[in-house]
């Protein structure tokens, strides 16, 4: 299970190190691309197979044949890039997704479960702060969910 918040530099060549305690988990080969929300999801290999799996199947098989499900495949595969963790544990963050988020100087990098998930840093300061505000809230209508 992938969880913490760790905040890390970003170099001049986009690349950003992944906490030792990912390394393990995400293996050598990850898959980033565009969150929901101002972030990017990363994905181990087998991660985005399920992901890609879900995301593909219809009662008909045909994903392309429902407009919502063709353009939010388009928003998460067209924008997918394969990336190795090199030696020391780092990753190149492409340039096109980088820019999206507006990424520079420090990345928060926060473990979800089953993704991690790469932030602006005063992004996440912000988002962070107004769910910890948010938080009864939210569990009051989680727990209200029916299993």
């Amino acid at each position: 299970m992938l969880i913490g918040e760790y905040i890390h530099t970003i170099d001049d060549k986009n690349r950003v190190s992944m906490p030792f305690k990912f390394r393990k988990e995400l293996g050598k080969k990850i898959i980033i691309t565009p969150g929901i929300g101002q972030c990017l999801f990363i994905f181990t290999i087998k991660e985005w197979n399920k992901v890609s799996k879900k995301l593909g199947s219809a009662e008909t098989e045909l994903s392309f044949l429902k407009k919502d499900k063709r353009d939010f495949n388009r928003y998460m595969f067209g924008r997918a890039a394969e990336v190795e963790v090199d030696a020391i544990g780092r990753i190149l963050i492409p340039e096109f997704l980088k820019e999206r988020i507006k990424l520079s100087g420090k990345a928060a990098i926060i473990g979800v479960e089953d993704r991690v998930e790469i932030w602006n840093d005063k992004v996440w300061e912000k988002y962070n702060a107004d769910i910890e505000k948010r938080a009864d809230e939210l569990a009051e209508k989680l727990g209200d969910e029916k299993a």
